[in-house]
């Protein structure tokens, strides 16, 4: 299987778990700002290391759910950045269905033009390195948020969400090839 069909499978699986929460919760996420954003993926790449490093989760649940949920909260951030928070719920399942294909496609898109680049060099990596360059584009994305997005050479908070999403599901394609 190629590259753009495991990204493809990879991310079908996190838009279920979207929508499905999106049945359970409602679009409640919109109330989030996006440095509230930023903080939740923290926590779940956080989550994702001290689970590498200790080699044991006491909660049950995986490294897998955690890059699922930040490839989730990561186009929830760009959805934000797009139309900033609501003070409510404001968004249909089907509006927000929408809106997270248009991401997941932009992700996509992206992940090709530096894979054609980058030439593939993600799958010689540790998935250990996608969780540390995860959390390294978390920190950038704080110090940007702490500026106010004024940056003086760099990219903007909507580069460093795209590509920890891209970074969460190169470890969810390696996660699937080594479990066969």
């Amino acid at each position: 299987m190629d590259t753009q069909e495991q990204f493809k499978q990879a991310m079908g699986k996190c838009r279920e778990l979207f929508s499905k929460k999106l049945h359970d919760y409602g679009a409640a996420w919109r109330i989030m700002r996006p440095s509230s954003v930023t903080d939740q993926i923290f926590i779940k790449a956080n989550r994702i290391r001290s689970i590498e490093v200790k080699g044991v989760s006491k909660v049950g649940e995986g490294i897998y759910p955690e890059f699922q949920a930040i490839v989730n909260y990561g186009i929830v951030g760009l959805i934000q950045l797009e139309l900033g928070y609501a003070e409510k719920e404001d968004l249909t399942a089907d509006e927000a269905l929408a809106y997270y294909d248009k991401y997941a496609n932009m992700a996509l898109e992206l992940m090709l033009r530096k894979n054609h680049d980058y030439d593939e060099a993600w799958r010689v990596m540790r998935i250990s390195s996608y969780t540390d360059l995860i959390l390294m584009k978390i920190y950038r994305t704080k110090q940007i948020e702490g500026l106010h997005g004024q940056t003086l050479v760099s990219e903007g908070v909507d580069a460093n969400y795209f590509d920890m999403i891209n970074y969460s599901v190169f470890g969810l394609i390696k996660m699937d090839e080594e479990s066969r």
